[in-house]
């Protein structure tokens, strides 16, 4: 089967890696020169408005997927016209919209921070009165990794806010006094048969994903799955999606998703049975799923803008190195590191270990 992908970051090459083992080619599409995923199928390099080449690229493939959720409307809907696309455009859609996310949580029933959208300087206004402050302006659209977003913890940081991300749709958010952040990734395939990872909890730093800890028996897990189904059965979802949560005086709130594999669910490939990249394409190519079980105790850490000596890397015996083929830039993800332990004393001396080759 040869499985197009739109976009060739770090995800696509996950992707796959985890592919290849079931026989699996791929087809990348992607306006960037130096893709990462690149090396490891046909690249078409276009612009994702460039329809001659969309219609290329559906002619060659079985089936198409994405890897990032901000690939366009029009692009996606060119080529759901052409081939199966999973997921289907409309979590697209939803995914690339924090307020359509957001609007989706509340139908569907789940906790949300209170929110209003924001269009104009005398609409923050009103919504600042309404959802009070500390507050989070956020941009609707194209935020990632804390970028698009400024914190106002009182009237007068307004000004600031508005000039800085004004111009376009926003959203304000009460700021939430969280205990924890942890997301949910869950796959559903193409006959509606959905499974979850453990939960994860994560630690971010300057708005981007520093570690990610698989915690079985997580008392917040039944309620995570419970609102991440929700979403997949009301999207008529197929593959994986993340769901992101802050956890509140010991209950959720939904943050966001993420219609993809995630930074979260990393750890998956070394850490659980099956991976979350195996398990999305064998969802999206309507094979069974595979057991999301905890291999043992597991964590995932981030190498940002630079990758400590694989030497000293390479004496953690605990330690799964992944890179990305990314060149080293600040506040970049160019790879990840996995721990795997028997016991969870075992993986705590190792994490420490690897944290002390970051600083």
């Amino acid at each position: 089967m040869k499985i197009g992908v739109l976009g060739a970051g770090q995800l696509g090459r996950m992707l796959a890696l985890a592919g290849y083992r079931l026989d699996f080619d791929f087809v990348f599409f992607d306006p960037a020169e130096e893709a990462c995923a690149a090396p490891l199928g046909t690249h078409i390099h276009a612009d994702y408005g460039d329809e001659p080449a969309l219609a290329r690229f559906c002619d060659v493939v079985d089936l198409v997927t994405y890897e990032f959720e901000n690939v366009p409307a029009a692009c996606a809907e060119f080529v759901a016209a052409r081939r199966p696309l999973h997921p289907h455009p409309r979590a697209l859609a939803v995914g690339q919209d924090r307020l359509m996310e957001k609007q989706l949580f509340d139908r569907l029933g789940i906790a949300v921070p209170k929110y209003r959208p924001v269009s104009s300087r005398a609409e923050l206004g009103q919504a600042l009165a309404a959802v009070g402050l500390p507050a989070v302006l956020k941009t609707r659209r194209l935020g990632y990794d804390g970028k698009g977003q400024a914190v106002l913890r009182a009237a007068a940081d307004a000004d600031a806010a508005w000039d800085a991300l004004g111009r376009q749709p926003l959203l304000l958010e009460a700021f939430v006094p969280f205990e924890r952040e942890v997301s949910c990734v869950g796959v559903r395939s193409r006959s509606g048969e959905v499974s979850f990872y453990p939960v994860a909890e994560n630690a971010h730093r300057d708005g981007i994903l520093r570690t990610s800890i698989p915690r079985l028996r997580d008392p917040v897990q039944a309620a995570a799955e419970d609102c991440t189904r929700r979403v997949m059965d009301a999207l008529d979802y197929v593959g994986v999606l993340a769901f992101e949560f802050f956890v509140a005086g010991g209950a959720l709130l939904g943050n966001e998703i993420a219609p993809r594999v995630h930074n979260s669910g990393h750890w998956t490939i070394d850490g659980a049975q099956c991976s979350q990249f195996e398990n999305h394409l064998r969802a999206i190519a309507g094979l069974p799923l595979g057991s999301t079980a905890l291999r043992g105790h597991a964590a995932m850490v981030n190498f940002i803008g630079s990758v400590p000596d694989l030497a000293q890397l390479a004496q953690i015996p605990e330690l799964h190195v992944h890179l990305y083929g990314k060149q080293p830039r600040p506040a970049r993800k160019i790879g990840h590191g996995n721990l795997t332990a028997a016991s969870e004393g075992e993986l705590k001396a190792a994490l420490e270990r690897l944290e002390k080759l970051l600083v």
